[in-house]
């Protein structure tokens, strides 16, 4: 599922580029036993299967081996953890080097997770089958603020999220279409006019349906002018 994502679309471009570097692990290369199993019961009873802590210990020794760094960032998709954000994608992009464990089944020894796991990440509230996808999101989020990844990183800049407000409508050719007409202000040639436009558009938007995310840059607006 992941080489067969990692191998498409930007993924695929930003290996190409040289920009990231993708090496999947397959946990049952780290068993000890001729069944290579990586799961079993949990202790105390109850239903599903655990992911046993073996696999992922050896696991992050090989990796730690190959970064050179003792305590890699080991991000673990988990409804549990904090949820994904555009600053944390970013914060995220920085780093030199990631792992992602992907947990399945009931889920993954918490010896794991004490031990090993730097940031339970959620990308919201409901439950997978495994963290492949969310790993999948996660680094689909986090790679378009690596330089030149995307062909211009103005298309990231001014993604929703980026500075708390959604991004507002667009339009392409032609300018109309089923008499439906691309705005006056958008053809009128006065980029003044439409970056006010714009931005007025991101507010409105903004407003109708996330509301919570103007109280948040207000707050932020507010914070600033007491620190000023």
């Amino acid at each position: 599922m992941i080489t067969a994502c990692l191998s498409e679309s930007m993924y695929r471009k930003a290996a190409e580029n040289s920009c990231v570097e993708y090496i999947v692990w397959n946990l049952r290369d780290f068993t000890r036993d001729k069944h290579k199993q990586i799961d079993d019961k949990p202790y105390g009873g109850g239903a599903g299967m655990v992911l046993k802590p073996e696999p992922f210990f050896r696991a992050h020794d090989k990796i730690a081996k190959l970064t050179g760094r003792k305590k890699p960032r080991v991000v673990f998709p988990s409804p549990q953890g904090q949820l994904l954000t555009h600053q944390l994608a970013v914060d995220l992009a920085l780093e030199p080097d990631l792992t992602f464990f992907c947990g399945h089944y009931k889920g993954v020894d918490e010896r794991v997770i004490e031990s090993l796991v730097t940031d339970e990440i959620s990308i919201g509230d409901y439950v997978l089958t495994g963290g492949e996808l969310p790993t999948l999101v996660l680094v689909d989020a986090l790679i378009r603020h690596i330089p030149t990844v995307l062909h211009s990183y103005e298309s990231a800049e001014t993604d929703s999220f980026a500075d708390n407000l959604l991004e507002g409508p667009i339009y392409t050719h032609p300018q109309t279409y089923r008499r439906k007409s691309v705005p006056e202000v958008l053809t009128s040639g006065n980029h003044a006019k439409i970056t006010t436009w714009r931005l007025e558009q991101r507010v409105i938007r903004t407003r109708q349906r996330r509301n919570d995310l103007i109280e948040k840059l207000t707050n932020m607006k507010s914070e600033d002018t007491k620190n000023g």
